[in-house]
């Protein structure tokens, strides 16, 4: 119970100014663009969601046997799907989720990446972030995260280059993070 009290008052505590001062609107700047750049290499689309806490509809089925990692998960999974990261032409979208509240980190893979990507390997991407995040330095874990995702990306969606060389595709999904 006590724990559980703890997660609340932790989750009910942080709003959107806290994430604002997670990530400033220069970082915020930083970060679009090295989306975009990374974007003009393959044919991947990355999504960055940094929000300060769990909606009340999350944290009310807190302690029913349901415990907050799966509901970070399940939060990440629906981000996923309405920022529509899901919908992209080749199946090859990532979102890179941050929840303050848990200094918790998810990255959920479209199923085009899924296939090229063990769970591992998401496991070392989310481990690098969240020893940066702890010391918080979350401009160097999220363009450490955003540099990974972009290596995975290119080793399986790049874009054509030499003779002739293709032009990235459109950009499907917005580049700047979503603050929440």
């Amino acid at each position: 119970m006590i724990n559980k009290l703890k997660v609340l008052i932790r989750h009910l505590w942080l709003d959107a100014s806290d994430t604002a001062r997670a990530v400033p609107s220069d970082l915020l700047d930083r970060l679009a663009r090295r989306v975009a750049a990374s974007e003009r290499r393959h044919s991947g689309e990355i999504r960055i969601c940094v929000e300060s806490s769990l909606p009340a509809s999350y944290l009310w089925r807190l302690g029913r046997n349901t415990p907050i990692s799966t509901l970070i998960r399940e939060r990440a999974v629906m981000m996923f799907g309405k920022l529509r990261v899901w919908d992209t032409e080749y199946n090859n979208g990532v979102l890179i989720y941050v929840l303050l509240a848990e200094h918790a980190i998810e990255i959920v893979a479209d199923r085009g990446v899924a296939r090229h990507v063990s769970p591992p390997q998401w496991q070392a991407m989310v481990a690098h972030m969240a020893s940066a995040f702890r010391e918080k330095r979350y401009e160097d874990g999220l363009t450490q995260a955003l540099e990974e995702t972009s290596a995975v990306l290119m080793q399986h969606f790049a874009v054509p280059t030499g003779t002739g060389g293709t032009e990235p595709g459109p950009n499907e999904l917005p580049d700047a993070p979503l603050l929440r």
